[in-house]
């Protein structure tokens, strides 16, 4: 499908879309998203406003406040085009006529009224406010008045609670097996159950037929696997967690999958160690099946290849908490993917034992205070292709982008936030394939051998990476396959570079930018639309650098295009490029020293494993980043001085808590 196609298309607020100039707005469908625990999206679909300047601006208060408060404007969506291109197949996506925007850092559990005033100096034709009350989720928990089943290792000699079990496939079905009869038994957990796993090792022999004949085993079928088929409620889950009298150890035994979860619903995990298995959790496959309301905490993965895998896109409302996940690879030297023969690349190569630690899709997904180490990549979005229902099919006039997309499957409102990552061959979090509020905030990433933060591709967009840090990587973010709306605020980024290609509508601001490989250009961008902006930022330029900063863009006369030549305009210093570009007129230039504690990396060992606590990112209060950033809402409201700081960290503010939280 073209993009004249889509743009001609019936609006997505069901009416057909007049020919010629349309300058005014008009506003059609708002959506609300599902809701995480800190944090609500919106999108707001529209007609007209071809000239790109119609603005949404954004207020909110708890219910029962008098004063509202502002949050950052929605995010301008103008059918930017997403194009993905790999062997023989392509992804070609072109956005709606929209609005899309978050509210970040609420309190999970309460009731939110927001606000929305859409403002075009060309006029609004209808309804141009919106008043919403949204719920933030609150954080699972396990139901108190559900019935209680215990496990107990089969070598345990001393007093066992009643009803007891010597497995958990015993204590979860009314019967079990390891033979031809291991389907026949019913779930006995019903909503609101849990199931308590007393200290010891469970550990099957999974090619034991008929293990069960001799009262041994762990009931699992010849792939060693617990497959869990019951359903839980949001406020009922049916709950597996450790007692608390020891180590709690499910071992795979090297099995393919450990925990099989694709249609067990609103299940809670806590407490446990899982060990010596390919995939420990798997929760959904495109196409096939997945589950939703997934909650895993205080569990520690190691010896596996993947943690949490799940790519069906109707699944919903994950929550990957306080986890600690350790991968395979060497966790003392940083190695590389990319350097077989003939390619070449300063980190030693190492083959990919273990791929990622969690990899999700859909919908209200929170992924937060999680260790992840030795990994291939760190924390993903799963690269999924075209939402469901696109292209649609048939004469356009009769298929409305927003309708033929399945609402139930859009990977939207998706929380990734203070989780500790390093030691990854990658990238440390990729929001590839997501649409439209995923949000990555406050995490602190540390030696990547390939590109810290990927969007590869993004339809639509907004995707905020916000206060994050990023330590000893070759690039700070990766831009492939013409991602589109994009917002960088407040990031710490002390990489090689930040090389922003082929890309739209995206938007740096507050972040500190610092070189430590000589000769590489510092800042550079490649955009598709002349609305792409960067400002108010701090760079460090790599010494020896021919030109420190690039700007391609289409010709400054027109808003954006896709398919015509883009003029590149390269400059050796800041000046120059502000003067000629209009960009970063208020930015800096500044160095290592304004750090309490960052010194450049090693460019004569870059493999090395760089540790956090040799490393303190707060800014001296004495420095050029203090007070040199701008005001953003509902991102910095509570900076200190005259203004913003530049990076993740404003002085005088503590530290977040990067990791697993103590209990």
């Amino acid at each position: 499908m073209t993009k004249d196609v889509l743009i001609n298309m019936k609006d997505c607020n069901g009416g057909i879309k007049h020919s010629g100039t349309e300058n005014k707005v008009r506003p059609g469908k708002f959506i609300v998203e599902p809701p995480t625990l800190l944090s609500l999206g919106f999108e707001w679909y529209i007609e007209g406003d071809e000239n790109h300047n119609a603005t949404v601006k954004v207020w909110y208060r708890k219910k029962g406040d008098h004063s509202w408060k502002e949050a950052l404007p929605l995010l301008r969506i103008q059918n930017e085009e997403s194009i993905y291109k790999f062997y023989n197949n392509s992804i070609d996506y072109i956005t709606p006529n929209m609005f899309a925007g978050s509210i970040f850092d609420l309190e999970p559990d309460t009731e939110y009224e927001c606000k929305f005033l859409m403002i075009d100096p060309d006029g609004v034709e209808g309804d141009s406010q919106k008043i919403i009350t949204v719920r933030t989720r609150p954080e699972p928990k396990p139901y108190e008045g559900g019935n209680v089943y215990h496990v107990y290792p089969r070598d345990y000699k001393g007093h066992k609670i009643e009803p007891h079990f010597p497995s958990l496939i015993a204590a979860y079905y009314t019967g079990w097996c390891e033979a031809d009869w291991a389907v026949v038994a019913p779930p006995r957990v019903k909503p609101g159950d849990t199931i308590l796993i007393h200290g010891g090792v469970y550990k099957d022999d999974w090619t034991f037929y008929g293990a069960d004949i001799w009262d041994e085993g762990m009931g699992t079928p010849f792939q060693g696997t617990y497959f869990l088929t019951a359903k839980g409620t949001p406020e009922k889950p049916i709950v597996i967690k450790a007692a608390g009298d020891g180590e709690v150890i499910f071992d795979g035994n090297g099995n393919f999958n450990l925990f099989n979860v694709m249609v067990a619903d609103n299940h809670y995990f806590e407490g446990l160690t899982i060990r010596n298995t390919y995939v420990a959790f798997l929760a959904g496959i495109k196409n096939i099946n997945g589950s939703s309301g997934i909650t895993i905490k205080r569990c520690r993965f190691e010896d596996i290849d993947k943690g949490i895998h799940c790519d069906w896109s109707g699944s919903k409302n994950f929550y990957i908490a306080d986890n600690v996940f350790i991968g395979r690879h060497d966790p003392n030297v940083l190695h590389g993917w990319t350097n077989l023969p003939p390619r070449t690349s300063p980190y030693p190569y190492e083959k990919c034992l273990s791929e990622y630690a969690v990899k999700v899709c859909g919908a209200g997904h929170v992924i937060c205070h999680n260790y992840v180490a030795n990994f291939h990549d760190g924390i993903d979005h799963a690269t999924y292709g075209v939402p469901d229902g696109y292209p649609p099919y048939g004469h356009p006039d009769v298929y409305p982008l927003e309708e033929v997309l399945r609402r139930d499957r859009m990977f939207v409102s998706i929380d990734i936030y203070n989780n500790f990552i390093t030691n990854v061959h990658d990238n440390f979090i990729e929001a590839d394939g997501a649409m439209y509020n995923i949000r990555v905030f406050r995490n602190l990433c540390i030696s990547a051998a390939y590109n810290a933060l990927s969007q590869q591709t993004l339809f639509g967009g907004p995707a905020y990476f916000i206060r994050n840090i990023v330590y000893h990587a070759p690039n700070s973010i990766k831009h492939a396959q013409n991602p589109s709306g994009l917002i960088y605020y407040h990031n710490t980024f002390a990489s090689t570079k930040v090389e922003a290609t082929s890309s739209s509508n995206y938007h740096f601001r507050n972040n500190l930018i610092l070189g430590w490989m000589p000769s590489e250009t510092i800042f550079s961008a490649d955009t598709f639309t002349n609305y792409t902006s960067s400002d108010y930022n701090g760079f460090y330029p790599n010494p020896d650098a021919k030109y420190s900063f690039i700007w391609k863009s289409p010709p400054f006369n027109k808003l954006k295009d896709f398919t015509g030549p883009r003029e590149e305009r390269k400059f050796a210093t800041l000046g120059e490029y502000s003067k000629a570009t209009g960009q970063d007129a208020n930015s800096i230039v500044l160095d290592y020293e304004i750090f309490e504690n960052v010194p450049r990396a090693d460019i004569d060992n870059v493999a090395k494993i760089y540790k956090a606590e040799d490393l303190d990112f707060r800014l001296k209060p004495d420095s050029v980043a203090v007070d040199a950033g701008c005001f953003l809402p509902n991102i910095n409201d509570d900076f200190t001085g005259n203004a913003p700081d530049l990076g993740a960290l404003e002085v005088g503010q503590a530290i977040p808590t990067y990791g697993p939280r103590d209990e």
